[in-house]
């Protein structure tokens, strides 16, 4: 799971430390020669980002520095699978704007990965990284196909649980922890028959109105705060 390391001070005695360390961002505006040089040794990356950025980043008020731990920053699904934890596909997914609202709920509740299996133009994947809020500075975002993600998840031990109106139970009813591949479907055709077919799970989120469906990115957010909450409740 995801954690923060939040000021200077702190982040250049955790590398001094040999704490592991994904990421590192800074406040382009102050001088951070020394932590920039510890970071060049350590071959970590180092983002930038203004003051305002990492006030909105921390954890713990306006600092000068934060790091990010515990989220390997892996570029292929062979490495993210491999690596476990909670994964999530967004299974056909069109809009470009749904797409980066659900990148960063799953960065911010602490994900490993996402997965996308559609194909998007460069023009789309900036739009995707503005609607995220360039959260996927911070969380492997990988493209790839259906058939290569369920292969990479039975390889790997992952559970599927899906998010779609056949469904009978509540999430909070389904195990959310351990390897599991946590998927959500396209805003107009759901969870696709194949990938619904190789699920170990399907959760259907409760409704009580005339509209017969949430929109994606409540499926989204009430899976990503109710994994979290089994996580942390469970210690992982």
């Amino acid at each position: 799971m995801a954690g923060q390391i939040t000021g200077l001070e702190a982040v250049m005695e955790a590398l001094r430390s040999g704490v592991a360390i994904d990421r590192v961002l800074v406040d382009r505006d102050h001088d951070t020669s020394a932590l920039r040089a510890l970071c060049e040794a350590a071959d970590i990356p180092l983002e930038e980002g203004s003051t305002n950025d990492l006030w909105r980043m921390s954890a713990d008020g306006a600092q000068v520095a934060l790091a990010l731990t515990g989220r390997a920053q892996h570029e292929t699904l062979e490495a993210v699978m491999a690596g476990g934890g909670c994964v999530w596909l967004f299974d056909g997914v069109e809009y470009s704007t749904n797409l980066g609202f659900a990148i960063r709920t799953a960065e911010v509740s602490g994900a490993d990965a996402v997965l996308l299996n559609v194909s998007k133009t460069h023009e789309e994947r900036r739009t995707i990284r503005r609607a995220s809020m360039r959260a996927d500075r911070f969380i492997p975002v990988v493209y790839t196909t259906t058939a290569a993600i369920l292969e990479a998840a039975a390889a790997n031990g992952f559970r599927i649980i899906a998010a779609e109106d056949v469904g009978v139970n509540g999430p909070w009813d389904e195990d959310l922890t351990g390897n599991v591949l946590l998927v959500v479907g396209a805003e107009r055709d759901g969870v696709s028959p194949e990938v619904l077919e190789a699920a170990d799970g399907v959760v259907r989120l409760p409704m009580d109105g005339f509209v017969p469906s949430y929109n994606l990115q409540v499926a989204v957010s009430v899976l990503a705060v109710e994994a979290l909450r089994q996580r942390e409740s469970r210690g992982n």
